[in-house]
């Protein structure tokens, strides 16, 4: 353990590397949106700064899919083999995929069936504040504690066959 507290730094294999250099663009997306809904909640231009924040929420979501889902359908099996699927690190990132979904989810599903109140668009930029601040606490959990303990726990032939899965999708 290092003197901070956590697992000490490790360099990363090519498909774990892969799934940490997808964090900080979807990082700067999830900023984009915080900031529009600080903008909604402040009463600043909420018409304007709502139809930005579908826009963003849609594109977000788009690049989102398919990151998580290489780490449910290829990385979380592959340590669940060794540290099991129903509790422990695994099951809490899938909750909080899941919880994060849910929120983008329950937001573009109030936006299509249409808001016209205020009151109603701030509610609804709750939901990616809510997911906002679940991602970016997720991420910084896979860099410092998931990621590294794959890459101890994985074999070298498991790490190339991680590379070539996430490569495949």
């Amino acid at each position: 353990m290092s003197a901070m507290g956590g697992m000490p730094q490790v360099e990363l294999s090519k498909g774990l590397q892969q799934l940490k250099s997808e964090h900080p663009p979807l990082l700067k997306q999830l900023e984009e949106m915080y900031d529009l809904t600080q903008k909604i909640d402040q009463d600043i231009d909420i018409d304007n700064n709502f139809t930005a924040l579908i826009t963003k929420v849609s594109e977000f979501k788009a690049a989102l899919d398919p990151h998580s889902e290489r780490e449910e359908g290829v990385l979380f099996p592959m340590m669940g083999v060794y540290i099991g699927t129903t509790s422990g690190p695994i099951a809490v990132m899938e909750y909080e995929h899941d919880q994060a979904k849910a929120n983008i989810g329950e937001f573009l599903k109030t936006v299509e069936s249409g808001l016209g109140a205020s009151e109603e668009k701030k509610e609804s930029a709750q939901l990616i504040q809510n997911a906002y601040f679940i991602l970016t606490e997720h991420f910084a959990k896979e860099e410092n504690v998931l990621f590294p303990m794959a890459e101890r726990m994985l074999t070298d032939e498991e790490k190339e066959e991680l590379f070539q899965k996430i490569q495949a999708q």
